[in-house]
């Protein structure tokens, strides 16, 4: 009987922790939410309430889930945004010319080329790209004064720099700008991946830093954000590139790994391997993670068998951080480890994750 008891009880509580009937996906649903969060982005935008320079790396992740809303929805509304940020920045850069956050909002421009056949949209990118190309990027990585401004010596640039440099390519159908990206991509994973855990460090002061629980520092958005630069760089590369196959094993591994990490509501929270002293689910981070492993699932990467439950539950997580007005709460503020996130905290980089997962989505379920 006291067998029979323990045994019931395993049950219930895998239940409760993973639900094996994960809540299911529909189409007009994701949308739905797709739209709430970008229109009430869109609404703080013109009420100027968004501080951050509209070249910033923080908008760079945001124009990116509005161009994949804008390529699921049927209207003009997302496309006039976008059009509205290129004009008002001139389509530039930052000022930085090697600092990839500089950069990432070159990734809009360049999809919006792709729509418009503008040439203005990508000619000052161009110019740019070609003297990055030229560059010899022959510095450790180790973490230095202005490092970053030189050298892709964190895990985050490999989502600002490296789709920049691709989507580049497949607009001017020139692989120069793959290539250095592909050669700068194995540089900084080289450094910062570990093999074992199958996670980035955030940067080389983390190598030897532990979290409380005595587990190794892997920050969960640090980790999204090399996720969503694999999925943006592959998007990118033809099926015989020399690398290909490097980046689709790194991917797999990530993946299972990451799937491995998520918690009993579907998130993942701020720090991977310390989710008790980082209690609160993390919605930039798991939307990044929901975003590429949906994108695995589509592409034929990832089983669906195994991995669909968690983007269900992944997605189930984000639209619960959704106020009724359409603002996405728990994204941890702009930092370079884990931190705390609550309900009210969110930011555009987060909105831009989870359209990004939700465009992945609606695909598959369409």
């Amino acid at each position: 009987m006291n067998r029979i008891l323990v045994t019931l009880l395993l049950v219930v509580y895998s239940n409760l922790a993973f639900p094996q009937n994960s809540p299911k996906l529909f189409p007009d649903s994701i949308l739905k939410n797709m739209k709430k969060v970008a229109d009430w982005q869109i609404n703080e935008f013109k009420e100027g309430k968004v501080k951050i320079p509209k070249m910033n790396w923080e908008n760079g992740a945001l124009y990116a889930g509005m161009v994949a809303l804008m390529k699921v929805d049927l209207g003009n509304k997302y496309d006039e945004f976008l059009m509205g940020i290129g004009e008002s920045n001139n389509w530039n850069m930052g000022r930085n010319r090697l600092f990839a956050d500089d950069y990432c909002v070159a990734q809009m421009y360049t999809q919006m080329y792709m729509k418009h056949k503008d040439p203005k949209m990508i000619a000052k990118w161009v110019a740019l790209a070609d003297t990055i190309v030229q560059h010899q990027f022959n510095e450790s990585l180790k973490v230095a004064p202005d490092l970053n401004w030189r050298e892709w010596a964190w895990c985050d640039a490999l989502f600002m720099g490296p789709p920049a440099l691709a989507y580049l390519s497949t607009a001017k159908n020139d692989l120069k700008y793959l290539k250095k990206a592909d050669s700068l991509w194995w540089k900084t994973s080289a450094y910062l991946y570990d093999k074992d855990a199958h996670l980035y460090y955030r940067d080389s002061r983390f190598f030897d830093m532990k979290e409380k629980n005595g587990d190794k520092i892997f920050w969960s958005r640090g980790n999204g954000w090399v996720m969503g630069g694999l999925v943006r760089v592959m998007e990118n590369m033809p099926k015989n590139f020399a690398s290909r196959k490097m980046y689709e094993t790194q991917f797999k591994q990530m993946a299972e790994k990451v799937a491995s990490l998520q918690q009993a509501d579907g998130s993942w929270h701020a720090s991977l391997l310390d989710p008790i002293t980082f209690s609160e689910k993390e919605t930039s981070g798991t939307g990044f993670f929901c975003y590429a492993i949906t994108w695995g699932i589509r592409k034929g990467l990832l089983p669906k068998k195994k991995y669909l439950p968690v983007v269900e539950r992944a997605w189930s997580a984000l639209t619960s951080s959704i106020h009724p007005d359409g603002k996405l709460g728990y994204v941890q503020k702009v930092g370079d480890m884990p931190g705390a996130a609550g309900y009210d905290n969110t930011n555009v980089y987060g909105v831009g994750a989870l359209l990004l997962a939700g465009s992945e989505l609606y695909q598959i379920t369409k």
